[in-house]
C-alpha cells in the first residue's frame, strides 16, 4: 500500500487536487494561446484583420511520395478565440532537428484567423492524454521503439526549453550543461497528462523580505501540495487565480496583486521548497506599458506559468518514465544560442529518480545527478517573436517540404496548411462538399465544433494509418469562451485607461490596479 501511495500522482489520488488539476488542464487546453494588446477601435470585432493564406507555406500533398491520406477522418472545429479550422488527417515522414520518423498530423485546408498569418502550422510537445483517443505526440512517435521508420528510437524521451528576449532554443534528449548557471533541480509532476507542479508560495514585492504572500492557503494540507501550476511555453504571461480557489485560499491573489502593483517589483514562486524569482524585467512589457500577468478565468483553480518564466530559467521535461519529471535551473546569461540544429554528446546530468520515487507527492526538489555516461542532445533554434510567440522549423514529406510552426510545450496538436483546391481528385472526392463551397475566412458567425468520421476502410488498422485516425481527436475537444474573454478584455481596457490617466502630473494618487495583461488571443490547445 505504501508503494501504491507513492505511485499515485497527486492530481489523481488527492480529492481536492483532482478537481483543481482537471479544471486547470481543461482551461489550459481550451484557452487562447497568446495575449495581445487591447485595441479599442476593434474591441467588438472577432478579428481586426483578414486571414491571408498566401503568407504561409502550404504542404503540397501530390509532391510527397510517402504521404498517406486519411481523408475519411475530417475535422471542422473552432478554437476558444473564434479561430476556425478545417481539414483531414494524414501520415508522412516528419523531420525535426537531426531526427525523422513516420508520424500522423493534421492537413489544415481552411482557416479564418489572422493569428496564423505567416505561420505554416502548429507543433505540440505535450503529454498524451491517457484513456482518450488522442494520437501519439510527435516526440513520442519519434522515440517509440516499435516505430520501424525512425532514427530517434534511442533518443531519450525528454526535452528542455528556454528563451531570451530575442531568441529561444529547444534541446531534444536532455539539456546542454553550458545552458545552466548552477544546478538543475528536479521534482515529479503532479499529473501524467500535463506538466503540472505545485506552487506552495507566490510572493510579490520589491525584495523577498518585504514581499506579500499572494497564495494564502487556509490549511497546511492544502499548502503541502500547493496550487497546481502548468509549465507552459504556449502561454505568454503568468496567469494567477482571480478567486479564492474554491475556498482554499483566504484571499484573492489577483486582487492583492492589483492593490500592490508598482514598477520594479518581482514575483517569487516556491516550487518544491525552492524559490524562483521572476523579475520585473520579465513580466512587464515596457514596449506597450502593460503587465504580462493575467487573472485566471472563472472556474480555473491554479496557475499557468508562461514565457515570463522561460526567460529566466531553463526547464527540462523528462518523460522517460510513466511519472513525468520537471527540472528547473537558472539560465546561463552567457550561453550562445545555436543558429542551426546541432547535435552533440554530453556527460549525462539526470533526475535522481530513486529519490524522487520515494516522494508521496511533489513536496521537495532534488539536484541533478552526474554520471560518466554520454547522452546525445540535439539543440534546435527557435524563433522568438517579441517574447510572446515561438516558431520552430520542421519538415514533412518525401522530398522534404519545410515549414515554420508554432512551438508549444503544453499541446499535442501537430498540423500544417495545405491548399484544398490543389488536392488530388481522389482526396477531394472523399471530403465533404461544404469544404469547397465555403471559405472560412469569409465567414463571421461562430459555429460549434463538429467532427465527422465516416466508415474507415480495413487498411485503417495498419500501424501508420491507425495513428492517423486518432489525429482528429487531437484537433477537437475545444469549446468557445469568446464572450467571457471579451468581457474581461473590456474591463481590462477600462482599467488600463484609468491607470494611464492616473500617471498624468497630479498629486500622488492612491494605489492603482496594474495595467492589465492584454486579452487572450491566439491559439487554443488540446
Amino acid at each position: 500500500s505504501d508503494q501504491l501511495a507513492r505511485d499515485a500522482l497527486p492530481c489523481q489520488s488527492h480529492s481536492k487536487l483532482k478537481l483543481q488539476c482537471a479544471s486547470l488542464s481543461r482551461f489550459a487546453g481550451m484557452s487562447s494561446r497568446k495575449f495581445k494588446v487591447a485595441d479599442e477601435a476593434h474591441s467588438n470585432k472577432l478579428f481586426d484583420e483578414a486571414y491571408r493564406p498566401q503568407d504561409s507555406r502550404h504542404f503540397k500533398v501530390s509532391e510527397s511520395s510517402t504521404f498517406v491520406p486519411q481523408s475519411f477522418q475530417t475535422f471542422d472545429l473552432n478554437y476558444a478565440d473564434g479561430t476556425h479550422l478545417r481539414g483531414f488527417s494524414g501520415v508522412d515522414q516528419v523531420y525535426m532537428g537531426d531526427y525523422k520518423a513516420t508520424a500522423p498530423f493534421g492537413v489544415i485546408t481552411d482557416c479564418n484567423s489572422p493569428d496564423f498569418n505567416g505561420v505554416d502550422g502548429i507543433l505540440g510537445f505535450g503529454l498524451p492524454k491517457m484513456g482518450s483517443n488522442l494520437p501519439t505526440p510527435v516526440l513520442f512517435a519519434m522515440t517509440d521503439a516499435e516505430n520501424k521508420d525512425t532514427n530517434a528510437a534511442d533518443l531519450k524521451r525528454k526535452f528542455s526549453f528556454f528563451s531570451t528576449n530575442d531568441a529561444a532554443e529547444v534541446q531534444l534528449g536532455g539539456y546542454d550543461p553550458a545552458t545552466v548557471s548552477g544546478t538543475m533541480w528536479y521534482i515529479p509532476a503532479m499529473s501524467d497528462q500535463d506538466f503540472i507542479v505545485g506552487t506552495t508560495s507566490l510572493k510579490f514585492g520589491s525584495t523577498e523580505a518585504d514581499s506579500i504572500e499572494l497564495l494564502q492557503f487556509r490549511d497546511q494540507d492544502t499548502k503541502k501540495y500547493g496550487a497546481p501550476s502548468i509549465m507552459d511555453s504556449g502561454t505568454s504571461c503568468l496567469v494567477i487565480p482571480a478567486d479564492n480557489m474554491q475556498g482554499q485560499l483566504r484571499n484573492v491573489p489577483w486582487d492583492d496583486f492589483a492593490k500592490n502593483w508598482a514598477h520594479g517589483k518581482s514575483f517569487w514562486l516556491e516550487i518544491g521548497q525552492k524559490k524562483w524569482e521572476i523579475p520585473f524585467s520579465s513580466w512587464y512589457l515596457a514596449e506597450t506599458d502593460q503587465t504580462c500577468v493575467q487573472p485566471s478565468p472563472a472556474g480555473m483553480s491554479g496557475l499557468l506559468v508562461g514565457d515570463v518564466f522561460f526567460r529566466q530559467f531553463i526547464v527540462e521535461f523528462d518523460m522517460t518514465d510513466h511519472k513525468p519529471v520537471i527540472g528547473i535551473a537558472p539560465l546561463n546569461p552567457n550561453y550562445k544560442l545555436v543558429t542551426r540544429h546541432t547535435i552533440a554528446n554530453f556527460e549525462l546530468h539526470q533526475a535522481p529518480r530513486n529519490k524522487l520515487l520515494l516522494l508521496r507527492g511533489a513536496e521537495t526538489m532534488y539536484p541533478a545527478e552526474h554520471s560518466q555516461t554520454l547522452t546525445q542532445v540535439d539543440r534546435i533554434p527557435i524563433v522568438n517573436k517579441k517574447g510572446t510567440q515561438y516558431f520552430m522549423d520542421v519538415g514533412i514529406g518525401t522530398p522534404k517540404q519545410k515549414f515554420t510552426v508554432i512551438f508549444d510545450t503544453g499541446s499535442t496538436v501537430f498540423g500544417v496548411f495545405s491548399y484544398k483546391n490543389d488536392l488530388p481528385a481522389s482526396i477531394k472526392a472523399q471530403l465533404p462538399g461544404y469544404y469547397f463551397s465555403e471559405n472560412l475566412h469569409s465567414l463571421h458567425a461562430l459555429e460549434q465544433v463538429s467532427v465527422t468520421v465516416r466508415a474507415a476502410p480495413s487498411a485503417l488498422y495498419s500501424s501508420a494509418a491507425w495513428m492517423a485516425v486518432l489525429v482528429v481527436a487531437n484537433l477537437s475537444l475545444v469549446a468557445a469562451l469568446v464572450v467571457a474573454r471579451r468581457r474581461r478584455a473590456a474591463i481590462a481596457l477600462a482599467v488600463s485607461k484609468d491607470m494611464r490617466a492616473a500617471t498624468a502630473p497630479a498629486p500622488p494618487p492612491p494605489p492603482e490596479p496594474p495595467p492589465p495583461a492584454p486579452p487572450a488571443r491566439g491559439f487554443a490547445r488540446v
